[in-house]
């Protein structure tokens, strides 16, 4: 065969100036990008109107797509909070705690992955995100040993005039929907959803709209904690769009506005909440862990009668 008509095959690879034989003949490896999708009822569906955005990091390097959520998703997601909320409340305040607390350690053994996340998606440097991680994993951690505590704290006996015991019992409100902070996408989330979800209540969380990859991550990290399905639920997507669904929604009890930039939007969701008379956390209230966990909070006043007990020779 002459060299005219060597085959194609057979010739040299394309090499770059300055590169080795080990290099030449390394191939190249493209890295897979992840697919974020919601995380609703236990599962990782994606929207149901099949729409996802681009998200990027500040200088505008493109880092993966998110789901974006529609009025369906925002509906299915309060749907699956509501199922799972009294079960979720008729747990022991001892579990509870338990799977807060195995959530910071799930949270802690991918400590590289999400400070990796939140660099990205802030800049910020990538020391710097690690130590913003391991604050989520802390306020995970001491949420973990409210849930056995705080009902004696805000609970009690009250003084009555007559024959009667009167005692005062914390229960948890209900469905809670959350907008998440914009500029904090993952601390700000787990100090948002963690008071919560430790008083017994379930959670509809709506991530930072520009940075919802923590928060997708966090979902994971849910997911494998032994939490049940529905009672933290987590949507990405444009506030102004799914935001005033779940502020109308008549199955939803409290509202967390904290994510709220635009005071148009949040004075528009809190008239949409006054018609079904939610409780309202407006934009940049803040408050001890114990405040926190009062907003969620409603109370029960249980009296007993003591008259009788008391004749027949009895006390408490």
């Amino acid at each position: 065969m002459s060299e005219h008509t060597k085959p194609e095959h057979d010739k040299p690879a394309h090499t770059e100036p300055g590169q080795t034989e080990a290099e030449r003949a390394e191939p190249v490896r493209l890295r897979v990008k992840k697919t974020y999708k919601l995380y609703v009822g236990g599962k990782f569906p994606r929207s149901e109107s099949g729409r996802s955005y681009p998200v990027t990091s500040p200088d505008g390097a493109e880092l993966a797509n998110a789901a974006l959520a529609s009025r369906k998703d925002a509906r299915d997601a309060v749907a699956a909070a509501r199922k799972a909320q009294r079960p979720w409340a008729g747990q022991t305040a001892y579990l509870r705690g338990q799977i807060l607390y195995r959530a910071a350690e799930m949270l802690e053994g991918r400590a590289g992955q999400f400070a990796e996340e939140l660099a990205d998606a802030t800049g910020a440097d990538p020391h710097a995100a690690l130590g913003v991680v391991e604050q989520a994993i802390d306020r995970l951690v001491h949420y973990a040993g409210w849930t056995d505590k705080y009902a004696s704290v805000l609970g009690g006996a009250n003084p009555v005039a007559g024959p009667y015991f009167n005692h005062t019992k914390p229960e948890p409100l209900g469905v809670v929907a959350v907008v998440a902070p914009q500029e904090d996408p993952l601390l700000g989330l787990v100090e948002a959803v963690a008071p919560a979800i430790a008083a017994g209540n379930t959670v509809v969380v709506l991530a930072s709209e520009a940075k919802p990859l923590p928060a997708l991550s966090f979902g994971e990290v849910l997911a494998t904690s032994d939490l049940p399905g529905g009672v933290v639920n987590v949507l990405s997507g444009k506030v102004g769009e799914v935001a005033p669904h779940l502020a109308a929604h008549a199955d939803v009890n409290g509202l967390d506005l904290g994510g709220v930039e635009d005071a148009e939007l949040a004075k528009e969701l809190e008239a949409a909440a006054a018609g079904t008379l939610k409780v309202v956390r407006r934009p940049g209230k803040t408050g001890s862990a114990l405040d926190l966990l009062r907003q969620w909070t409603e109370y029960k006043t249980v009296w007993h009668p003591a008259g009788m007990a008391a004749t027949a020779g009895g006390g408490y």
